[in-house]
């Protein structure tokens, strides 16, 4: 069984929220916009960590990160991307990956909206965990950690916080 943490759109922000929520997560799974390597050195400092880089990442996180991320944990096949789209308006490059490795999961960050769909057509689910920072247009910072266990997602669990935090709370 893993157990898995999901963040994307930190963009700079790590606070003690985030930590005490991937507390128990064995590990740590970031769909890009880390904002810069600190952020990724933290997350790297309390749990293993697999992230890809984002639109808004620069050298020092695309020297760390890959592009994508394609794992088989527990029976399942997951694609991790930044930029992903959702069923029916998915990414040009996003769609040849999918096509190419049918995963049965996968993995996008960049709109800051939370989603999680039942794609029919590719039988798989997508998962978009929203934005954990404090950068963009959302109006809630999201999370997830669910489990994976012999070929299925268990528990999922979605964490949210404010907007705005104080930066006394900030890592």
């Amino acid at each position: 069984m893993a157990y898995i943490g999901l963040l994307s759109d930190t963009h700079t922000i790590f606070d003690n929220s985030l930590k005490e929520f991937l507390g128990d997560v064995d590990e740590v799974w970031h769909a890009g916009d880390f904002g810069n390597r600190e952020v990724s050195d933290l997350i790297s400092a309390i749990k293993p960590l697999k992230g890809v880089y984002g639109n808004c990442d620069g050298t020092d996180i695309r020297v760390i990160h890959p592009y994508i991320q394609l794992m088989d944990v527990e029976g399942m096949r997951v694609l991790m991307m930044h930029i992903g789209g959702y069923p029916g308006r998915y990414d040009y490059r996003a769609i040849q990956l999918i096509e190419a490795h049918r995963p049965d999961i996968f993995i996008c960050g960049h709109s800051h909206i939370l989603k999680i769909i039942n794609d029919k057509k590719y039988n798989m689910l997508t998962i978009n965990p929203g934005a954990a920072g404090i950068q963009g247009f959302h109006n809630v910072r999201t999370a997830l950690r669910f489990r994976i266990e012999r070929g299925k997602i268990l528990e999922m669990e979605v964490g949210e916080w404010p907007k705005h935090i104080k930066m006394q709370d900030s890592l």
